[in-house]
């Protein structure tokens, strides 16, 4: 029996593809040679159409193999600049962008992908920072050391080829902000720290590195009139990587006091790197210590500041990231001083930041925000093959709080060096007001040569004898008459 079959024009477009459409025999039939006619048969599809794809081909893709296909957007595109969506890179802007000067490239089509060639052709401007990470995995470098309209956007795949890390300074070139953007764009990592970067090989880890007794005086003493800093030196000496705390009550000079501190520190050790730590502080303070700072280490030291109006979050994430610049420099081997003004103000502010873990101490203080900050005070340490970072902090007392009274307790016995300040004293206009009885350093005999410490042992008895209310005040009297501390010392073995 020979079958027929009814030879119809297929109902398609004169453009489609007729190689997809089904001849009307199976292959049994083929291998049996019953078939005289192999005609295409007419199908659903050829009458009504292709179904339309429920998605339409991206544009980008198109873009890829078609050149006439064009990515820019119309005149009605609207962008929001503070959000970043699919075809969104994370500085805001389109993740493909036309560059003119790159057209004489073979098979380039005048669209960049900007993970492989950012903004090829752009004009650039050279730029510099600190490295402040995001949780998304992107960065902004912090030219301000604060976050500011100022800084700069750098891409998660320049942070993961160079293994930048937080605290880095950056350097580079970066393009100016797109209509759509808010940020600067940093299109070439060329230094890091300093060095160049392609020079920059592997980096210990500050957590992996051996943390010794502090064995090296880091001498105050530099000016006959400086009595501040020539009485910490006999009472309570601080060496290059001492955990010290400067316990003081409201109005007794501690703002001075880590004023000449750090003035002692630039002038007797220039090559330590000085940094100065301001949380809550009032903005007439922050101006006064940016001003000193910049003059006694003639534009070296650095300055973290957050006001006392600023929210809880912005003060902690100042503090973390001027921990994390001073471990990248002890990471380097170089010696670092932080003076934290305060310690109470940071452990508040991360009582109010972290979330609550459901207990509370007293004050109302959340236990679980005293790790941050004692994870910041317990970074000071002087490292065994080289480097140091030294942290002095300053931590309140008699304020009528009682969670002021609670953090200084808790923070009493992490520190390895203590500076008290007496509020008698201050009153009484006595400066240094300086309770001498209760200050000491830990190990102090590591950081004095054999007869020194002999005669500040002798000094320490001879203090003894006298009454809480003179001791200070007898001292400060015969520093006035000599020049030096070791005058000082000899002049005690005389009588």
């Amino acid at each position: 029996m020979i079958k027929r079959t009814v030879s119809r024009k297929p109902l398609t477009n004169s453009n489609s593809d007729t190689s997809f459409v089904k001849p009307r025999f199976n292959e049994e039939e083929k291998k049996g040679g019953d078939v005289y006619s192999s005609e295409p048969e007419i199908t659903v599809e050829d009458i009504i159409g292709e179904p339309v794809s429920v998605k339409k081909e991206s544009t980008v893709l198109r873009a890829s193999t078609d050149p006439s296909v064009s990515l820019k957007p119309s005149g009605d595109f609207n962008v929001n600049h503070l959000n970043s969506g699919a075809r969104l890179n994370g500085n805001g802007g389109d993740r493909f962008n036309l560059s003119k000067d790159a057209s004489g490239v073979n098979g380039f089509n005048g669209y960049v992908d900007d993970r492989i060639i950012p903004d090829a052709g752009l004009p650039t401007e050279s730029v510099e920072g600190v490295l402040d990470l995001s949780p998304s995995g992107h960065g902004y470098l912090r030219p301000e050391k604060m976050p500011s309209d100022h800084d700069i956007y750098i891409s998660s795949s320049q942070i993961r080829r160079f293994q930048l890390r937080p605290g880095d300074i950056i350097g580079g070139q970066a393009r100016r902000p797109k209509e759509n953007e808010r940020y600067w764009g940093l299109l070439k990592v060329e230094t890091i720290n300093g060095a160049p970067a392609e020079k920059i090989g592997s980096r210990p880890w500050f957590d992996q590195l051996t943390p010794v007794y502090p064995d090296e005086h880091l001498k105050l003493e530099h000016d006959r009139e400086n009595l501040s800093t020539r009485l910490i030196d006999l009472i309570s000496p601080i060496g290059k990587g001492q955990r010290g705390l400067i316990v003081s009550p409201p109005k007794a000079g501690k703002t001075y006091l880590i004023k000449d501190i750090a003035a002692a520190v630039a002038k007797n050790f220039p090559e330590i790197h000085l940094m100065a730590v301001l949380i809550g502080e009032r903005p007439e303070e922050v101006t006064d210590i940016n001003i000193h700072m910049r003059e006694v280490t003639k534009g070296t030291g650095e300055v973290y500041s957050s006001n006392f109006d600023e929210a809880p979050e912005e003060q902690t994430h100042i503090a973390e990231l001027a921990l994390e610049r001073a471990k990248r420099l002890v990471e380097q081997g170089k010696d670092v001083v932080i003076v934290l003004d305060s310690i109470t103000r940071l452990a508040r502010a991360y009582n109010l930041a972290m979330p609550t873990s459901g207990r509370t101490l007293s004050g109302g203080f959340d236990p679980a925000a005293l790790f941050p900050a004692k994870h910041f005070l317990g970074a000071a340490r002087n490292i065994e093959n080289g480097g140091s970072l030294t942290i002095i902090g300053t931590a309140l007392i008699d304020t009528g709080s009682r969670m002021d009274d609670l953090i200084y307790e808790e923070f009493k016995g992490t520190g390895n060096m203590e500076l008290h300040l007496d509020r008698k004293l201050a009153e009484r206009r006595i400066f240094p007001a300086f309770d001498i009885q209760r200050s000491g350093t830990r190990q102090e005999e590591r950081l004095y040569d054999k007869k020194t410490y002999e005669k500040i042992v002798t000094m320490r008895r001879m203090i003894d004898i006298l009454s809480p209310d003179e001791r200070t005040e007898v001292i400060i009297e015969r520093l006035k008459k000599t020049k030096t501390n070791k005058d000082f010392l000899e002049g005690l073995s005389k009588g």
